[in-house]
């Protein structure tokens, strides 16, 4: 075996640092690579480093230039998909067929943001709607908002870095990069890329650390706009800490419903509920986790499901053939353990799975039968488990699949486009899917969260608005 890679910080005349913060496989425990931990000192330095690159550099740079950067990174991306595909799976578990997937999506990313650098356009306005108005000549144009402090989640170490990006310098953004500490090896390659595509190394700083250290990314008084994907504990607290002025993006979980009426196919509805529960073993924001499935079809529709949970592949990411790989540390494990025979003991009941396995895995689980106050009815589990429940009236489960402290993403499965555009209109969330599972997306679609599941919207043109600014020039006529 070669010796695991060390990544030092990227950033333009940084300051070293000794510390190292190993990278381990989820499955295997075993070293895949190391990173130099940052410092107070090299957050300082990032963070005025930024600040003096959005200034001179990256606000210069014009459109076509940053369009033609992301351009060659998507391709260099792309022409590295084997590696970083096996990257995801050593660093995050994330099986290698979901993260060949994950990297043909960065592909996309970098590429839908590359457009976005060319069509962030402003406009003119109509000013002699009014008296006051009719001697002036206006336009509008978008301006980059500044220093963007982007902080990652661990379950799409590549994706999520590339949203984070690639949309922060389509409009002429310098970023600061803090990886999740669990998956930080594919954000430190992909700057490489970034680098290797002729970004100027002064417009993309990647720092790691961990807490307390990572709060100064969010604290930082240079920071123009906070980007955080992960827990809503941490998201909204950080909220409180932003500098004057700045905004925030936050990207948190929730725990995504799904409804099945009595009309639908299934088969194709199980395998669809299958794959959005247990994607990346249920370590998803948008996870399936609430199943409502209607009285009629209950009994048949929860045995096809639970056969086709029994039948997935449990194990090893870095085999083709594995579809729910490791949880990505062991207290994930005993989290998702607790909940289940928590819920258990208070009466639910498990048509399979609940048991803990080798490797950081958890045997893929259908409970049934809960209710509050167990803590998996109306939390989330960021896990592989399902609830089922049984319904008779769709106004009544709607109301009890909106009874969640989060909203997110949902969805209905129905060959009744009259239902299920009603459902589609009472279901809060920020996109509902029709017969598909919750857990869908594509990356230029709007995807943000609303009540505990976030603020602001992600998808790369409407994440690249959110990260510039308007600006009105008024010209008086002689």
């Amino acid at each position: 075996m070669t010796q695991p890679k060390h990544y030092p910080t990227q950033l333009a005349g940084s300051p070293k640092s000794d510390n190292t913060i190993e990278v381990t496989s989820p499955y295997t425990g075993a070293i895949v690579g190391s990173v130099e931990g940052a410092t107070p000192e090299i957050l300082e330095h990032a963070f005025a480093t930024a600040k003096k690159a959005h200034k001179e550099i990256t606000s210069a740079l014009p459109a076509f230039k940053r369009a033609e950067i992301l351009e060659k990174t998507a391709d260099l991306v792309e022409a590295n998909l084997a590696d970083y595909a096996m990257t995801i799976a050593l660093e995050g578990g994330k099986p290698l067929a979901d993260a060949e997937i994950e990297t043909l999506r960065a592909v996309n990313t970098l590429r839908l943001s590359a457009e976005a650098a060319l069509s962030l356009e402003g406009e003119l306005p109509v000013m002699d709607r009014s008296a006051a108005g009719a001697k002036k000549t206006s336009f509008i144009i978008r301006e980059p908002i500044g220093v963007i402090s982007s902080i990652s989640a661990f379950n799409h170490p590549l994706n999520l870095s590339a949203h984070l990006v690639g949309p922060s310098l389509a409009p002429g953004n310098s970023v600061v990069l803090k990886p999740a500490s669990d998956t930080p090896l594919c954000s430190m390659k992909l700057g490489q890329h970034f680098l290797e595509a002729g970004l100027p190394q002064e417009a993309l700083s990647i720092v790691n650390c961990d807490p307390p250290l990572a709060e100064q990314c969010a604290t930082d008084p240079r920071i123009n706009f906070l980007n955080f994907i992960g827990s809503d504990r941490v998201g909204w607290s950080l909220r409180s800490k932003l500098p004057i002025g700045a905004r925030i993006m936050l990207e948190h979980g929730g725990s995504s419903p799904a409804i099945v009426e009595p009309d639908t196919n299934l088969e194709k509805t199980a395998s669809s509920c299958v794959k959005g529960g247990y994607y990346h073993a249920g370590q998803v924001c948008v996870s399936l986790q609430r199943l409502f499935i209607h009285e009629k079809i209950y009994d048949e529709f929860l045995t096809l499901f639970v056969e086709k949970v029994k039948a997935l592949n449990v194990g090893d990411p870095t085999l083709p053939k594995t579809e729910v790989g490791p949880l990505i540390r062991k207290s994930s494990v005993d989290k998702t353990a607790e909940w289940v025979d928590e819920a258990l003991k208070l009466g639910a009941k498990a048509l399979c799975g609940a048991e803990s396995l080798e490797n950081n895995c958890y045997a893929p689980t259908v409970l049934t039968g809960v209710k509050a106050p167990m803590k998996i009815h109306d939390q989330e589990i960021f896990g592989p488990v399902v609830v089922a429940y049984k319904y008779s009236d769709l106004d009544k489960i709607l109301a009890e699949a909106n009874n969640s402290p989060y909203a997110f993403q949902s969805s209905i499965f129905t060959q009744d486009i009259d239902r299920a555009l009603y459902a589609a209109n009472e279901l809060d969330a920020t996109a509902v899917m029709i017969n598909d599972h919750p857990a869908f997306r594509v990356d230029w679609m709007p995807f943000g969260g609303r009540k505990a599941s976030g603020v602001g919207m992600g998808g790369v043109r409407y994440a690249a608005e959110e990260m510039s600014q308007l600006k009105i020039i008024n010209i008086q006529k002689p």
